[in-house]
């Protein structure tokens, strides 16, 4: 095949890859994408297999995360130019793993279809790992809305994205060996059993069931969507019109919800500076008995640690104070947007690294759920409910919900915000957990155990979202055992390919040693 007509199918398979995720959701074009990248990795010369792969990278990263471009260039000063320059950049190093991946197969001659999925799996950790991770974009996020949704309580996403990686691969093993010459129909026949096989299990694992709702611990609860401008957000001349906004429309909802929730950070300032204010909301919530949940800046002075936090007013059983144990810190910060790795180096250099509240440290990995109405809420902040394997740590026992509060405005009306809230929808069908999303402008949401969406709130406007949720009670296997299983299964399939060939090189040496 002609080398540039390789290049351009990879550059339109990394392309159609971004339009199976969130808002698009079409979940088939994920197939379609990977049995591109396979494709021309498998029928190239090696120099360009492994560019295309990388070509395959660049187009799928630059168009599925150009979202970055908003908060770069509105947010943070930088020219149109740059920024984008700056996400086509981000977009190069991702696709070092597409490029890793093309080079480990064909390192390894890779034939089997399950050697794959086991290699994308070591490659998307990797990326989910290395400079504390990015691990955005994962293709069993696509599946949410397909008939392949049973596998993440399982499996999780990564288990997801190791399916469509294998169908992938299966599919590209039948369709080469109809179009070799003599044409292998067996082998064709037996890649479509396969598949026809993977396909009815997992449309079975679809239909099990690990948890039920516990109707009686229903409870009504308010999201409060501020729609602050992200351009007068840090603006401290705003501040207290910000604060008569969302005192308002806790005000209006008192009495009449069990718990109210704000988003990331509703208020622009410490939280320690307007400690009267929470004081007030205290006694306030208390004796209209609902509970308040606020997205806040906390200055922990015993530690001299700035946090990204999430505190709880108006509980009679832990009444608020600053250094209240009912209260989440951040733990994974977002490189750039929350801290500046080599600040000393990087600050000098301009206001894109310099954005504001920038300057955050982690709060610890392992936290106890926050408790709002007699339950258990396991909490994440924005960034924090892509990742999978940090929120199974934190489930406890005991967990009801899982609440997740976010400030998306910093990525306007762009896809960002769409793959966020689907990433947020797997972590409820992983999970079998109810996800309940707080957001500035949006998008607002009620995510039931199924990972549907029962209730969302229009973007972009100031309003309030009420609904009566009920929690879950039992464990997914995901819950209980996480990536675990599938990374030991990974390594067993590599081992055994690794040992098949060794021992058929030795008989091939037996077989060809001239005799005496």
């Amino acid at each position: 095949m002609n080398k540039y007509l390789t290049y351009l199918i990879a550059l339109s398979s990394g392309l159609i890859g971004v339009f199976a995720f969130a808002p698009f959701n079409y979940w088939p074009l994920s197939y379609v994408s990977l049995l591109g990248l396979i494709w021309v990795i498998k029928t190239s010369q090696k120099s360009t297999a492994l560019f295309s792969a990388f070509l395959w990278g660049l187009s799928f990263f630059t168009f599925g995360v150009n979202w970055l471009h908003v908060s770069i260039h509105q947010f943070g000063d930088a020219p149109l130019m740059l920024s984008y320059l700056l996400v086509v950049v981000l977009a190069a190093y991702l696709s070092l793993y597409p490029l890793l991946f093309a080079y480990l197969v064909r390192r390894f001659q890779v034939q089997r279809a399950v050697l794959y999925p086991v290699l994308w799996t070591l490659t998307e950790f990797l990326r989910g790992w290395v400079f504390t991770g990015f691990p955005w974009l994962q293709f069993g996020y696509t599946q949410i809305d397909s008939p392949f949704a049973g596998i993440a309580p399982i499996f999780g996403v990564t288990g997801l994205t190791f399916f469509v990686m294998f169908v992938s691969a299966v599919i590209f093993n039948g369709v080469s060996a109809l179009i070799t010459v003599p044409r292998k129909v067996n082998v064709a026949v037996a890649n479509a059993l396969i598949l026809a096989v993977v396909s009815v299990l997992a449309g079975y694992a679809s239909k099990a069931k690990y948890v039920q709702e516990n109707a009686d611990k229903a409870v009504n609860i308010t999201l409060v969507q501020g729609n602050i401008e992200q351009n007068l957000k840090w603006d401290p001349n705003y501040l207290y019109q910000t604060m008569e906004n969302y005192g308002r429309l806790i005000g209006s909802n008192l009495g009449k919800t069990d718990l109210i929730i704000l988003p990331e950070a509703a208020f622009p300032t410490y939280e320690n500076s307007i400690q009267p204010f929470f004081e007030m909301l205290q006694s306030m919530a208390e004796k209209a008995n609902t509970e308040v949940m606020i997205g806040t800046i906390y200055q922990d002075e015993s530690v001299g640690k700035l946090l990204n936090s999430i505190v709880v007013v108006g509980n009679k059983n832990v009444p608020y104070e600053l250094q209240t144990t009912n209260r989440y810190n951040k733990h994974h910060l977002v490189p750039f947007g929350e801290y500046v790795p080599l600040e000393s180096l990087l600050r000098p250099l301009g206001s894109v690294f310099n954005l504001p509240m920038s300057a955050f440290q982690s709060g610890d990995f392992i936290q106890k759920p926050l408790s709002a109405k007699n339950l258990n809420f396991t909490a994440a902040i924005c960034y924090e409910i892509i990742l999978g394997a940090q929120l199974q740590k934190n489930l406890a026992a005991n967990s009801d919900f899982i609440v997740t509060i976010s400030n998306d405005a910093w990525f306007g009306n762009s896809i960002g915000p769409w793959q966020h809230l689907q990433m947020a929808q797997m972590r409820a069908l992983e999970f079998g957990k109810p996800v309940i999303r707080a957001t500035n402008t949006g998008i607002t949401a009620f995510i039931d155990a199924q990972g549907k969406i029962v209730a969302q709130a229009p973007q972009f406007v100031e309003t309030v979202l009420t609904h009566n949720m009920a929690p879950t009670e039992g464990k997914t296997p995901y819950a209980v055992l996480g990536d675990t299983p599938l990374f030991i299964l990974s390594a067993a399939f590599f081992l055994l390919h690794l040992l098949g060939g060794l021992i058929q090189r030795r008989i091939l040496k037996k077989v060809q040693r001239p005799t005496v």
